[in-house]
């Protein structure tokens, strides 16, 4: 059996919780495009009921993070494989608004915070340097968000962190072994050190030169696929 891909739960608000959880999961990249969210399996990774999950996968459809799957009291929902077109939407959004949360970051930069995004980053190059996707691809949110965290514009992080929802999972596209993790890698170091001196247009810079670059390889990609799948029909 596999390991769960979500942590328990204490009891509370659990319709939140399981929100919360699922949402952490996703954007962390735990679910690939195509994979179906189970919601027993969900429920027993949780250690609760049907309910609140179902509330909480609802809640995801809705805001088009995930597709309606199975019918049934433990059907499923699935999360989606976008195409060219739909990640690059995506990802002009996120090119719109995180350089400009990154420039703000820098004026409202802490040593603690500094620290935290410093500490990132090397768990990002050692992820790599060991093949760990997974703890690669949540190490690599966690960055940018921790340094989202400091711009001190919370409706702007949160129309990011939407963006990062619906476009996480094919963020994992990117990371086969073709293709080195730490190609963008200089991108990130760009980013730290400007947030370290204060510079908030170079932070800017480099945060949209490395959503630019992510943007052209995996669209890339995703147009490979569209063409397979158009050939083999």
């Amino acid at each position: 059996m596999s390991a769960p891909r979500l942590k328990s739960i204490e009891r509370g608000t659990l319709w939140d919780q399981a929100y919360l959880s699922l949402k952490a999961s996703i954007l962390s990249g735990r679910f690939a495009p195509g994979d179906r969210v189970v919601l027993r399996q969900v429920a027993d990774d949780l250690g609760i009921s049907l309910t609140p999950v179902r509330d909480a996968v609802n809640r995801l459809i809705a805001e088009k993070v995930l597709d309606r799957g199975g019918l049934g009291p433990a059907g499923a929902s699935i999360v989606p494989l976008l195409d060219a077109d739909q990640f690059s939407q995506l990802m002009t959004v996120r090119s719109s608004l995180e350089p400009m949360a990154a420039e703000a970051a820098a004026a409202n930069t802490t040593a603690e915070g500094l620290h935290a995004v410093e500490r990132l980053l090397v768990e990002m190059k050692r992820s790599v340097q060991e093949k760990r996707t997974e703890q690669y691809l949540e190490a690599h949110y966690q960055f940018h968000f921790r340094i989202y965290d400091m711009c001190r514009m919370p409706i702007v992080e949160d129309i990011i962190e939407n963006a990062w929802l619906r476009c996480a999972p094919t963020l994992r596209l990117g990371l086969p072994e073709y293709i080195p993790g730490l190609k963008r890698y200089e991108h990130h170091v760009a980013t730290l050190a400007a947030l370290a001196r204060g510079d908030g247009a170079a932070a800017a810079q480099s945060i949209q030169a490395d959503i630019e670059s992510a943007r052209t390889d995996i669209a890339a990609l995703l147009l490979q696929q569209q063409e397979r799948r158009t050939a083999s029909r």
